[in-house]
């Protein structure tokens, strides 16, 4: 096994247990199936999906205090990106960025500013836009972008 598995299984595992820390009755049943899940999910890649399941669920049943939301769907995207592709900059950035836009939504409104999680769409969206400038820009003219398709013979 590779060691980027064994990576991708300690972000599962830290996903589950962050899932699990308030969980009752059926939250933490569904924390100890995604536990089993990332077990599977050194050997199966579905089960890795599973397994981010699976913590939802336990999100959803236990209703988990926003910081350990905020740390288990980091480790769950983290966990995903590690089971099926390799982590680089941009996905890093764009994690840690997600996550922390997320907090302050969800830690706003309970500081008084209940108007404020509604600003989160929008700068997620320009969060988006920002990380994902620099790739969509094209700096060549419609002239030299029309010379380099290739022709298929038939058009």
């Amino acid at each position: 096994m590779t060691s980027n598995r064994f990576v991708s299984a300690g972000f599962g595992v830290l996903m589950a247990a962050a899932a699990a820390v308030d969980a009752r009755g059926p939250g933490l049943i569904a924390a100890a199936a995604a536990g089993v899940a990332v077990l599977a999910g050194l050997y199966m890649r579905a089960a890795a999906t599973a397994a981010v399941l699976a913590v939802v669920c336990a999100i959803a049943l236990s209703e988990p205090q926003p910081m350990l939301a905020a740390l288990s769907g980091l480790s769950a995207a983290a966990y995903l990106v590690l089971r099926y592709a390799t982590m680089t900059r941009p996905t890093v950035i764009g994690l840690v960025g997600f996550t922390a836009v997320g907090v302050v939504a969800t830690t706003a409104g309970t500081a008084g500013l209940s108007w404020l999680p509604l600003l989160a769409p929008v700068a997620a969206v320009l969060l988006f836009l920002l990380l994902t400038g620099p790739f969509a820009r094209d700096e060549r003219s419609a002239d030299a972008a029309e010379a380099e398709r290739p022709t298929l013979g038939y058009e």
